[in-house]
């Protein structure tokens, strides 16, 4: 059995740049994340009222549907 940490709270050396590297990926994971969202969004607004029925899902639904694993559903 393996462990692995990620937890690099304790650098000694480097920290401050690590801990500024690892911020910039961290938000521009965010920032990627966000945009494929919206594009999703925009592609399902685009579609008919009788397309999203299809797919079982009204107008009103589309922001649920694309971030339903974070709002738990």
């Amino acid at each position: 059995m393996a462990f692995i940490s990620t937890d690099h709270r304790n650098r000694a050396e480097g920290s401050a740049v690590a801990d500024f590297f690892a911020g910039l990926a961290n938000g521009f994971g965010a920032y990627l994340e966000r945009r494929a969202r919206t594009d999703q969004i925009r592609a399902l607004n685009r579609l008919s009222d009788d397309e999203l029925s299809r797919m079982g899902l009204t107008r009103d639904q589309i922001p649920f549907h694309v971030f339903r694993d974070r709002f738990g559903l």
